[in-house]
């Protein structure tokens, strides 16, 4: 893949990824504490949610496709994650009740603990690596200039050399 497809695929990917791993954390964590809450038993779709949202955000912080794909969901947790942080000062930033209140209480949980600016700063930090900014072809001028070179390992079918493990002249 060249580099520049591989560049628009992290941008459409952290375009599209962190908004959808950010509503199914929201979503599982809410639903999983007021299920847990007022029933006191588990949610598997908001266990389910989590998991998705945990392989979501693997990919984004782990693939190859463009460090842009990280470094796009990191600013946009990390900027979600100061928010609490911003209110604490006295600001009001978030209107009251903008998200359904199964969302709403998952994303209180997860900002006000500080796990969305953990993990904005995680893939910022992941997107910064030099080796991700590089493509994975057959770099120029690390060609191989000399022949295939025979191996000290080779097996030979004689009775003598049936337990040697390396031939010997």
């Amino acid at each position: 893949m060249s580099n520049g497809a591989r560049h628009v695929l992290g941008v459409v990917a952290g375009l599209l990824l962190p908004p959808i791993i950010a509503a199914s954390l929201w979503y599982g964590i809410g639903d999983h504490l007021l299920r847990f809450q007022t029933a006191f038993e588990l949610s598997w779709l908001g266990l389910s949610a989590i998991v998705a949202s945990g392989i979501a955000f693997a990919f984004l912080a782990g693939s190859r496709l463009s460090p842009i794909a990280s470094l796009l969901g990191g600013l946009a947790f990390t900027a979600l994650g100061v928010l609490p942080f911003v209110e604490l000062r006295g600001v009001r930033v978030l209107p009251d009740h903008w998200l359904p209140n199964v969302m709403e209480v998952g994303f209180r949980t997860v900002s006000d603990s500080g796990v969305l600016l953990f993990l904005g700063v995680a893939l910022v930090v992941v997107s910064l690596f030099p080796s991700r900014w590089r493509s994975s072809g057959k770099q120029a001028g690390y060609a191989p200039e000399y022949g295939p070179v025979s191996s000290p390992y080779v097996s030979y079918s004689g009775p003598e050399d049936a337990t040697r493990p390396m031939h010997r002249e």
